[in-house]
């Protein structure tokens, strides 16, 4: 479950200068259960290890102290091999990988789910290549996007 918008606006505000200023991506906010569970997910070139999480985390734990961010339990990790992708910098960054994009509405043929190749930006739409064409995928009506881990 994500958080409210305005909670995890506000979150963000608070969390990307800190993140960003050690060096890393803030890549998502997510809170659950009332605000009392707070993830982060960070990434760098090269990936995030433990000592990473650990270091942000023990940053993080400070500036909410003195913000008065309420919290319980904090976990900060990589975002994984399915890395979700919510920037157009991110679709961009990772042209040439395989990803499943979701709309949020369907285009004329009824289709909301597509699995391709990114092939980048243009504007505001997320260009991919799926069965030999390139389809132009509206930025702002992306519901969710995810990178397909090659294995």
């Amino acid at each position: 479950m994500g958080c409210g918008p305005i909670f995890c606006l506000s979150l963000e505000n608070v969390v990307q200068p800190v993140v960003s200023g050690m060096g890393y991506e803030l890549v998502d906010v997510q809170a659950s259960n009332g605000g009392r569970l707070l993830r982060l997910f960070i990434d760098k070139p090269g990936g995030v290890g433990l000592e990473d999480c650990a270091a942000v985390s023990r940053q993080l734990s400070r500036v909410f102290e003195v913000e008065g961010i309420e919290y319980e339990r904090l976990e900060v990790s990589s975002p994984g091999l399915d890395r979700p992708l919510r920037k157009a910098g991110d679709f961009a960054r990772f042209a040439g990988r395989k990803a499943e994009v979701r709309m949020r509405t369907a285009d004329a043929t009824g289709r909301r789910r597509f699995v391709g190749m990114l092939r980048g930006t243009s504007g505001s739409r997320v260009e991919m290549e799926l069965e030999g064409k390139t389809v132009a995928l509206e930025l702002a009506d992306v519901e969710r996007a995810r990178l397909i881990p090659e294995i």
